[in-house]
């Protein structure tokens, strides 16, 4: 949560964020590209643990219907929460001329999904899940077959945009299917977590290796796993760059194996750990939908005060994509970018450990479990 918050304040603020993609090893600079690669560490690890609370929720629940029920309805809650508070946030555009299907949606998908295979084995789970995530990339190689219906069905799987009306647009920026595969390995690996801690310490590093091993191994071999195989570049540490330059836009299979296996390998090291940084965590994790939506408020009140200051006028501002900001010529540098994204988090903490309070203090208030 931590790191997202630093992605989205460069998606809002930096000066080449709007016209310039962070991994196009043709325009960006080193700093820039892990600026944004490390960040991509938090959508499947969301997703992964999102999966692996349900498990654990299902589990301690005494009456199963229940469960089901919260879970169908908290994800269609989600999806509400997205077409609504989360995506005002992202345009500010009172017309709500784009809609975007964004990670928020996509975990409530998930959970909508998983309300309906809770009465499933754990092992039908999880061999539904590692179908997804290593062959949903063969959807590449299948022939473009042209009709609105198939244009609908594609957007499961892959990126793109439907023309609602002539001023409205829908982006499925989070297809669901791939992402639900993360969701649904991380159901099954919930069980994990009930194992003891030197157990599962041991268990989370071998599991983050050997992804990280197999990730190497697919990648080096430029054939499947990623829809943008590498190449040799000008220089070493741009080579590099592009062998670690993995598809998101849907997770591919070696952007899940570099990902999750970097998330065991942090869970691994972080097993039994308490100290200063880990307090400070565990207040925004205690608090993360509401922390979601309400720094995304904060950064765009920001990105306008900066523009502002920038000498723009309010009839420079285009919404959209250009999330209210002027066509070109605003902006800050990616040190300041750094700068503003600690701010954020320094802001955020007393917020949300206020809210954690609340909660904490109004168990009786059932509504509090749904933000």
């Amino acid at each position: 949560m931590i790191l997202m918050a630093l992605d989205h304040v460069r998606d809002l603020m930096h000066t080449d964020s709007i016209t310039q993609n962070p991994t196009n090893l043709t325009t960006t600079t080193p700093l820039l590209f892990f600026t944004r690669w490390i960040t991509h560490l938090c959508a499947p690890t969301f997703v992964f643990l999102s999966g692996a609370s349900a498990w654990l929720s299902f589990k301690n629940s005494t009456n199963p219907d229940v469960s089901r029920r919260f879970l169908l309805t908290r994800g269609l809650w989600l999806v509400v929460l997205e077409f609504t508070l989360v995506n005002f946030a992202l345009w500010f555009d009172i017309h709500f001329r784009t809609f975007i299907f964004d990670v928020i949606a996509t975990i409530g998908f998930g959970f909508i999904i998983l309300s309906f295979l809770l009465k499933v084995s754990g092992k039908t789970i999880v061999i539904i899940g590692l179908i997804i995530i290593c062959f949903h990339n063969l959807i590449q190689f299948l022939p473009m077959i042209n009709g609105p219906v198939i244009r609908i069905v594609a957007l499961f799987f892959q990126p793109g945009v439907i023309n609602i009306s002539p001023n409205t647009i829908f982006v499925m920026g989070y297809p669901p299917i791939p992402w639900l595969g993360i969701m649904l390995i991380g159901f099954a690996a919930g069980r994990f977590f009930e194992i003891p801690g030197t157990e599962r310490k041991k268990l989370f590093l071998k599991i983050g290796i050997s992804a990280l091993a197999i990730f190497v191994v697919i990648r080096f071999i430029n054939v499947y796993g990623d829809s943008f195989p590498w190449a040799v570049q000008k220089n070493g540490l741009y080579t590099f760059l592009s062998f670690i330059n993995i598809t998101k836009y849907p997770p591919s299979l070696i952007f899940c194996l570099v990902t999750l296996g970097i998330m065991f390998i942090i869970l691994f090291f972080i097993e039994g750990k308490k100290n200063k940084f880990t307090d400070i965590a565990i207040v925004f994790g205690r608090t993360p939908l509401f922390y979601f939506v309400l720094h995304f408020y904060i950064i765009h009140i920001l990105m306008f005060a900066m523009v502002f200051m920038q000498g723009f006028k309010r009839s420079d501002l285009v919404f959209g994509f250009n999330f209210g900001r002027p066509k070109s010529g605003s902006g800050i540098g990616l040190w300041a970018i750094y700068l503003v994204w600690i701010g954020i988090v320094i802001v955020m903490y007393p917020l949300c450990k206020w809210y954690g309070k609340y909660k904490a203090n109004h168990t009786e208030k059932k509504w509090l479990r749904y933000l």
